[in-house]
């Protein structure tokens, strides 16, 4: 992103929770579990999607791509954060900021379109049962994977150097722990009414249209199984699409609390706070719900760990031969 000519800042001072010191220690603690459980438990899905044949299936295509979008959403936001927690010095670079906003909005609507293309999969599976592995084939999987991921550049691309390009000559401090839309926007020392409707506008056809995507197709998916004969049939319906629907319940409902508001009613205080949840919080509990209510993905884990361990045995036992051979010599 090329920095505009009348651009006086070379720097940006992330405020954070500076305003809560008897929180520190207690936030960095915090925030290092859950990033923690965020980066193993999102790449012990990816692990499993691909080592196990069972998960081979465009379901689990498409929760392998959500972990890795997961992977780097938290890890845009979480080591930045923890370093500023640590150390008095709370900048970041002028271009660091703009390449953190960029890969924060990539991530961020990357997963917005991947929830909608996992309802669609979903619905697909269930009101068509017949047609699924002839309309979810890899070729079409890859398809909507890959509109999901040209959006999520598009729009993290976009609004980044819309913002990036302004001039900024006025004050350089944030009150918050990275560099989100408004705040920055609102260190751009011009009129941003433009860029304030561009966001509006992309905010409405990121969050809103996904979001009515899913209930839309959640309505056919229940309607549908409603008609189901079989309680067995229902249940097993119900729980295939219950883990989904948490997690769009979660991600979603932070989302539209946090952008979709007039801004009347925003306030950096409870944004803050609000922020840790869909930036910290919630990648790491998405694998969590996934894994405990999927019986597939606790089957594959048990294999994975059996496996493992088979192999352990086998290397002990050429540890222990190699030794007697040794003894003996």
């Amino acid at each position: 992103m090329k920095k505009d000519n009348h651009s006086c800042l070379t720097d940006i001072v992330l405020l954070g929770f500076s305003d809560f010191q008897t929180i520190q220690e207690l936030l960095f603690c915090l925030v290092l579990t859950f990033y923690f459980i965020a980066l193993m438990g999102n790449s012990l899905v990816l692990i499993l999607t691909i080592t196990s044949s069972t998960l081979h299936t465009p379901m689990y295509f498409f929760l392998w791509n959500l972990s890795f979008v997961e992977i780097g959403y938290t890890s845009s936001i979480s080591p930045k954060m923890l370093v500023n927690i640590l150390s008095d010095n709370q900048n970041i670079s002028f271009w660091g900021c703009g390449i953190q906003l960029c890969f924060f909005l990539l991530f961020g609507t990357t997963e917005c379109c991947l929830l909608c293309v996992m309802a669609y999969d979903r619905y697909v599976a269930i009101c068509k049962p017949l047609q699924y592995p002839y309309i979810m084939n890899l070729r079409e999987c890859t398809k909507l994977a890959a509109v999901s991921w040209t959006i999520g550049v598009s729009v993290g691309l976009g609004q980044s150097i819309s913002i990036f390009t302004l001039p900024f000559c006025g004050s350089n401090r944030i009150s918050h722990f990275f560099c989100d839309l408004m705040p920055v926007l609102r260190l751009a020392s011009t009129n941003t009414y433009k860029n304030e409707l561009a966001i509006v506008t992309v905010t409405v056809l990121v969050i809103l249209a996904p979001l009515l995507l899913i209930l839309f197709s959640y309505i056919l998916i229940i309607s549908t199984i409603f008609t189901m004969p079989l309680a067995k049939n229902r249940r097993k319906a119900f729980s295939t699409c219950s883990s989904h629907l948490t997690v769009v319940c979660i991600f979603f409902g932070t989302g539209i609390f946090t952008y979709i508001r007039p801004n009347s009613e925003y306030s950096m205080d409870s944004n803050r706070f609000l922020a840790l949840l869909y930036t910290v919080v919630t990648p790491s509990l998405n694998p969590i719900i996934y894994s405990l209510r999927n019986k597939e993905i606790k089957t594959a884990l048990k294999n994975c760990a059996s496996a493992f361990f088979s192999w352990e045995d086998v290397f002990g036992l050429i540890a222990s031969k190699l030794r007697c051979r040794n003894r003996g010599t």
